[in-house]
C-alpha cells in the first residue's frame, strides 16, 4: 500500500514537475515573441530608436534589438529574408519601388518621418556660383534619383523627360550649364561632395556626416503632395497585423516621440504621421 502511495506521489510530482517546465518554455516563448529587431540606416535613427525602445520596453514589455545599415537595399532584403522583423528607414516613394522588385512581400504599417533632399556645396556660397561644366552628385537608386533630379529643376539647373518611370542622368533633355551629374551610391554621396562641385544628399546622411548648415545651397520643396515622401515603418505581409508591431508603432506615432526627433534631428526632418 505505502508503495502505490509513493509511486502515486513520485509521479505526481514528475507531472507537476512537467508541467513547470511547460509553463517555463511557454513563458520564454512569451519573451521571444516580444523581441523585435528594426532594421535602420545611420546613427542618428540609431538613437531615436533606441528611446523607443525604452519607451515600448517601459509600457509595453517589448524589447527592440537594432540592426544598423549603411545603404537603402539590405534592410529589405533582410526583412524579406526573415533575418528583419521591422525596418524604418525609406520613404514611400523608394518603398513601392523596392517591394515590387522584390515580389511585394512587405508592407507600411505606420508613417514616421519626413526628410527633405539638399544640394550641398563646398565651393559654391549660393545656386549662382554653380560654374559651368561643374559636376554634380545624385543618389543612383531610383527614386532617390528623381528626387535628386527634381532638386536640380527646382534649382534651375535642368530639365529632364518627366515622361520616363525611373528618370536618370540620361534623360536630361535641358542643361544649359553643361553639368556633369555623376551618379552614385545615395550612402556615398557626402563622400562624393569633397571632389565635386555639388551634391544632392539625403537628409540622414547629411546629418550623420555633420554637414553644415551653411553649405546648403536649396533644400527640397516638400510643402504640397508630401505622401511620397514621407518615411514609414515596414513588416512582411504576412505579419502586419501583429499586436506588438501595432503596439511599436503607437510609441512612435506620440508627441515624445516628435520632442525627440526635434533633438536629434533639429530642422533636417520631421514628424509626419499626421501628414497627406
Amino acid at each position: 500500500m505505502h508503495k502505490v502511495k509513493l509511486g502515486l506521489l513520485v509521479a505526481s510530482a514528475l507531472v507537476t514537475a512537467g508541467v513547470g517546465v511547460a509553463a517555463q518554455e511557454q513563458g520564454v516563448l512569451a519573451a521571444d515573441n516580444k523581441t523585435v529587431t528594426v532594421g535602420v540606416v545611420g546613427d542618428t535613427a540609431r538613437e531615436l530608436w533606441e528611446n523607443i525602445g525604452q519607451r515600448a520596453k517601459k509600457e509595453y514589455g517589448i524589447t527592440i534589438k537594432l540592426k544598423e545599415f549603411n545603404d537603402y537595399v539590405k534592410p529589405n532584403q533582410a526583412l524579406v529574408d526573415g533575418s528583419l522583423d521591422l525596418n524604418a528607414f525609406q520613404t514611400k516613394i523608394f518603398f513601392d519601388d523596392q517591394n515590387k522588385k522584390m515580389g511585394s512581400k512587405l508592407t507600411s504599417i505606420g508613417k514616421t518621418v519626413i526628410v527633405p533632399m539638399r544640394l550641398y556645396s563646398l565651393k559654391a556660397d549660393k545656386l549662382s556660383d554653380i560654374k559651368s561644366g561643374a559636376t554634380i552628385a545624385v543618389p543612383n537608386d531610383a527614386t532617390n534619383e528623381q528626387r535628386a533630379l527634381n532638386v536640380l529643376v527646382q534649382a534651375k539647373l535642368i530639365k529632364y523627360n518627366t515622361k520616363v518611370t525611373d528618370p536618370t542622368a540620361k534623360d536630361i533633355t535641358w542643361n544649359t550649364k553643361k553639368l556633369n551629374i555623376k551618379e552614385v551610391d545615395a550612402g556615398q554621396a557626402v563622400s562624393a561632395l569633397k571632389t565635386t562641385d555639388a551634391a544632392v544628399i539625403n537628409g540622414n546622411f547629411a546629418h550623420d556626416a555633420k554637414l553644415a548648415d551653411k553649405d546648403i545651397l536649396l533644400t527640397q520643396n516638400l510643402k504640397k503632395n508630401v505622401d511620397p515622401y514621407i518615411n514609414l515603418i515596414a513588416a512582411r505581409k504576412t505579419e502586419a497585423n501583429k499586436k506588438v508591431y501595432k503596439q511599436i508603432v503607437k510609441v512612435y506615432q506620440t508627441a515624445k516621440t516628435k520632442a525627440e526627433i526635434k533633438k536629434l534631428f533639429g530642422n533636417s526632418q520631421y514628424a509626419a504621421w499626421n501628414l497627406k
